[in-house]
């Protein structure tokens, strides 16, 4: 066996794991979910500041993100910082906002804080394009004696 082998093999066949490894773990998390760790009060009482939710991604890659459900996006007004709030609106409802009633257009979404007096959100940036949603929540795991899923759709005004 040549010295070529017996190091070129053993350091390919490991940096193949590598990278494979690498882009599972990518997969997962672009298309599968993740833990979020959410801040702040615009979502009392139904999510309170240091709760840990697990997300999933799948709803908003098959575009089935609906009215009641608790999202992640990406804040419209700053890239960088994340947001948790809840489907107030879908494409073609028309929501009172104001003294103006807001229709929300096709690929976007109306999000808002279950906690209105101290959110801000669609009321503040008007409606959120879908391609800033990041994922869904699907239940809260932190703190353990709140520890619930959340059901789909649930909704009230």
């Amino acid at each position: 066996m040549t010295l070529l082998s017996r190091v070129l093999w053993p350091f390919l066949r490991a940096t193949g794991f590598g990278v494979q490894s690498v882009a599972i773990a990518y997969c997962v998390v672009e298309f599968g979910g993740d833990l979020v760790i959410c801040s702040g009060s615009s979502m009392e009482p139904t999510i309170a500041s240091n709760d840990i939710l697990l997300t999933e991604h799948i709803s908003v890659h098959m575009n089935r993100i609906r009215r009641g459900d608790i999202v992640i996006a990406k804040c419209p007004n700053n890239p960088r910082q994340y947001i948790c709030k809840r489907v107030v609106g879908v494409h073609g409802d028309q929501l009172i906002s104001g003294l103006f009633v807001q229709r929300i257009p096709k690929g976007h979404v109306w999000l808002e804080g279950d906690n209105k007096e101290n959110s801000t959100d669609s009321r503040a940036y008007g409606p959120v394009p879908l391609g800033l949603v990041r994922g869904r929540a699907v239940c809260r795991l932190y703190p353990y004696r709140n520890a619930t899923f959340f059901r789909d759709n649930t909704f009230s005004q």
